[in-house]
């Protein structure tokens, strides 16, 4: 905006001053006295008035017939550039002599009559707003007839009537041509990227965002361009985001639905054969009452499950942060899971490398929720006669290392990056065994980073998958 700013008040003094130049360059270099301009000031005008009026004196007692001459005349009124003195002659009541061609009617009428110029003092009049000084020499003809030479000096408009026109006329053309250029300069520069802009953001306005504009520009009109695409591509990520989540959120219900329907169904199911006699002795009672349990446990853990997912997405999981020992908090997570899992004939096995008085800052009932899911899944998808899971603590330097390995059947390559995104789940037949709503691996990702952690998973196919995970150091200060 500066630069404009001073591009329009520059550009027309600049083309003015240029102007002046050139034609002061034509002036220069001319003998016209329309062109001509003089570098006297009012002072030096009448001093060269009073000049050409002491040589027209001594001429008058030298050789008074001369003053008849008029080629001496015309000499003598060429002396001064741009007519800013001149003669004129007048014999009797005739003008036989104009040093000028503008010599106005007016000026004749107002020329002192003749003898009236004894003192040879320099006469002043007004003529239409400026002041001509008159010195008036009296002689007498050789046919004896009164003559007399007036010396004219002009006490203002140094410069040429048409030269004023001329530079008038000059301005007018830079100004109209300066402001064509701006306009068009303007036209490009700002009011058409501002109607392209607005074009774009009429696109935007409609769900369109495609609509891509030339970040080619420059300066505040190619800051505006570069704002607007970044804006144009947060917003489109952001709408294929919404439509992402609306297709998983679908997609959860659904899931959520099936998951809950199984079981409702087999409780149903046991809840009338209980009513209609069917369980008619005591252990066959007892079987079916501990199969509604479970199945109510398995709804209790799904329901769990939705109610943290929608804490994590709203970023409302509650948290209470403590100074935590490594060694001893992942060695009770030992005893509690080494028995879960030896009931269920999985051998469990851990290792430690990160010496005893190591410190972390962490949640131990949400760090307790990550350790559950993973092992969990290990569990769900264990499809080996031995099931064997390992639990590995490695120091690096300023932080703790977490793997979590098991031999189970494994996840492809081209699934790997995607186990930790919201409702993917590697089992795409679902069954009431291994189906799950496909956000548990989210919600751990979004726990261990909320630790200022950070967990990735590798894997081969058929033999296993291992789970990391990084949590910092507490150093004391």
């Amino acid at each position: 905006m500066a630069l404009t700013f001073v591009l329009i008040i520059a550009i027309p003094l600049l083309l003015t001053v240029l102007s002046f130049m050139a034609i002061r360059t034509v002036i220069g270099d001319s003998d016209d006295p329309i062109w001509s301009l003089q570098n006297y000031s009012v002072q030096d005008i009448t001093m060269k008035a009073d000049d050409i009026y002491n040589d027209l004196l001594r001429q008058k007692y030298k050789d008074s017939a001369r003053l008849e001459d008029e080629a001496y005349l015309q000499e003598m009124s060429d002396i001064v550039p741009n007519k800013a003195v001149f003669l004129l002659g007048r014999k009797g009541n005739e003008i036989f002599f104009k040093g000028t061609d503008e010599v106005s009617d007016t000026l004749i009428a107002e020329l002192p009559p003749y003898g009236r110029a004894a003192d040879q003092a320099l006469t002043g009049i007004w003529l239409n707003e400026e002041e001509v000084y008159i010195q008036q020499l009296d002689f007498y003809f050789q046919d004896g007839a009164e003559g007399s030479i007036f010396v004219i000096a002009k006490g203002s408009g140094v410069i040429s009537r048409r030269l004023m026109i001329d530079m008038l006329m000059a301005i007018i053309v830079i100004l109209v041509l300066t402001s064509v250029g701006l306009t068009a300069w303007i036209n490009r520069g700002v009011y058409e990227p501002v109607q392209r802009l607005s074009e774009a953001m009429t696109a935007i306005r409609n769900g369109d965002y495609n609509y891509i504009l030339d970040i080619d520009e420059e300066g505040e009109i190619g800051d505006l361009f570069r704002n607007y695409e970044d804006m144009r591509l947060r917003l489109k990520e952001s709408a294929e985001e919404k439509v992402d989540q609306e297709a998983r959120s679908r997609e959860l219900i659904s899931n959520i639905s099936h998951d809950l329907k199984t079981p409702i169904t087999s409780i149903k199911g046991y809840v009338e054969g209980i009513m209609d006699g069917v369980a008619d002795t005591p252990e066959k009672m007892d079987r079916y009452i501990h199969t509604i349990y479970n199945k109510t446990v398995d709804m209790d853990r799904l329901i769990n499950e939705l109610t943290v997912y929608s804490k994590a997405a709203n970023d409302r999981i509650p948290y209470k942060f403590l100074r935590i020992n490594v060694s001893d908090y992942f060695g009770d997570c030992k005893e509690e899971v080494g028995l879960d899992l030896e009931a269920r004939g999985i051998d469990f096995r851990y290792a430690s490398f990160v010496p005893e008085d190591t410190m972390i800052i962490a949640d131990p009932e949400q760090m307790k929720k990550v350790i559950n899911n993973i092992i969990g899944n290990s569990v769900k998808y264990m499809d080996k006669p031995r099931g064997v899971i390992e639990m590995r603590l490695l120091d690096e330097v300023d932080s703790v290392r977490v793997e979590i390995e098991d031999n189970g059947k494994g996840i492809a390559q081209e699934n790997l990056e995607k186990i930790f995104d919201r409702f993917y789940r590697t089992d795409a037949a679902r069954n009431s065994n291994t189906g799950g709503s496909g956000i548990g691996l989210s919600i751990v990702k979004k726990i261990i980073e909320d630790h200022g952690g950070m967990i990735w998973a590798t894997a081969r196919e058929g033999e296993g998958t291992c789970m990391h995970f990084v949590l910092r150091k507490y150093v004391e200060l």
